[in-house]
């Protein structure tokens, strides 16, 4: 049981497109740019830690650079079970789920960062993280403050952020101290998201939604609003607005993943926040990120090392033989590698063969039993190729 989970702003970087331009998911940011009628590959490389900590330039480079993320992770033939994006990263799920189009995410991401950046020049705000205390004490602080300042994200325990006026969040923020709170952190944005303070941005942006018309998807994605996992497209019209003015319930959305079985958490995308709070939430969670193409070997080897048997061995179990599949990463036309037969024993990220010009990697240590395809078969992504016996 697999979850990638996709990171919200405030996790890009200069400089963070530089390892994937010779990469073949790079096309999706050509793409991006011909969508977006901007240059997002000149952003990704070049722009400056000033000019992405825009609203508008922060959204809409690290909803593309996890949706590259999220492209060669697919081309090794990864699916997970469940998805869910830390509230920007909400509408990366939808995309890569397809419950968003490409061309739709981009445009309703470019709306949604021009609509949020719009709501906090109308009205200013500020976040700040507030460490060290339970929820309960952070919105007892906000509740004490008695003006414009609410909880805006339920990070992981001891992590919350909380938004308003600058007065509402200075007069929370000294609450929060006398309760306890090792230390409070402003946070570099240009608004109090996640607040009623932005309520026009969500009426701006509900009818952007509504054109959008989301799809039904075959991976559930779990939502910020409630915490619970949807997979039907008419109700993502009102998350989505929603969102936009409630809290990003994110440390529930982790704790509602493992309850269904999720034991491995991916993130895909710049930065690797999200996987520190998962560590923070869930203490027996595996956690993985990924944000670059050299970290792929990594996910290759990861993902097969939680499919190998157990060492220990009980009486009658040393007869007992595991099989694995190994499946294609992509559509075309299969060869396997000539230099490998059956009976050859195979380690992790072994190439048994190409689909078109992927490499089909094992994804396991074992012994290869038989091809399944064979040579000049066309196949489709995830289809069969091979199957091993586990050593």
């Amino acid at each position: 049981m697999l979850a990638f989970t996709f990171p919200g702003q405030g996790s890009q970087r200069p400089g963070m497109g530089k390892p994937w331009v010779d990469h073949e998911s790079w096309e999706l940011v050509t793409e991006a740019s011909e969508i977006a009628g901007r240059d997002v590959g000149d952003l990704l490389l070049n722009a400056d830690a000033e000019t992405l900590k825009d609203t508008r330039n922060a959204q809409l480079t690290t909803f593309v650079s996890s949706l590259m993320v999220l492209d060669a992770v697919e081309r090794l033939g990864f699916e997970p079970s469940l998805c869910a994006g830390h509230s920007l990263g909400e509408y990366t799920a939808l995309t890569a789920n397809g419950a968003l189009g490409f061309d739709d995410g981009v445009r309703l991401v470019i709306e949604r960062a021009a609509a949020m950046h719009d709501a906090g020049t109308e009205s200013p705000g500020v976040m700040s993280a507030v460490l060290g205390l339970d929820d309960e004490q952070v919105e007892t602080a906000c509740r004490r403050a008695d003006s414009d300042v609410w909880v805006a994200n339920f990070n992981a325990p001891g992590q919350v952020v909380i938004a308003g006026s600058p007065t509402g969040v200075q007069l929370a923020s000294e609450h929060a101290k006398e309760l306890g709170a090792k230390r409070i952190m402003a946070l570099p944005v240009s608004g109090a998201f996640h607040t009623p303070l932005m309520a026009p941005a969500r009426d701006r942006l509900r009818e952007a939604i509504a054109t959008a018309k989301p799809r039904d998807s075959d991976v559930p994605i779990v939502s910020n609003v409630d915490a619970k996992a949807h997979s039907h497209g008419n109700e993502w019209t009102t998350l989505l607005s929603a969102q936009l003015s409630s809290p990003v319930r994110w440390k529930q959305c982790l704790q509602t993943m493992f309850e269904s079985g999720i034991k491995d958490f991916v993130e895909l995308g710049p930065g690797g926040v999200l996987t520190g709070m998962a560590k923070r939430t869930i203490e027996s969670a595996r956690t993985l990120s990924i944000s670059t193409p050299d970290e792929l070997d990594k996910l290759i080897e990861w993902i097969g090392a939680s499919s190998l048997p157990t060492q220990e061995l009980h009486e009658g179990e040393h007869l007992f033989a595991v099989e694995r599949l190994v499946v294609s990463p992509g559509a075309g036309v299969f060869v396997p590698n000539a230099k490998i037969a059956n009976g050859a024993r195979i380690s992790v990220g072994d190439v048994i063969g190409m689909v078109g010009d992927q490499e089909v990697r094992s994804l396991f240590d074992g012994i290869l039993q038989n091809y399944i395809s064979v040579d000049g078969e066309r196949l489709t992504p995830h289809q069969p190729v091979a199957w091993l016996r586990t050593i």
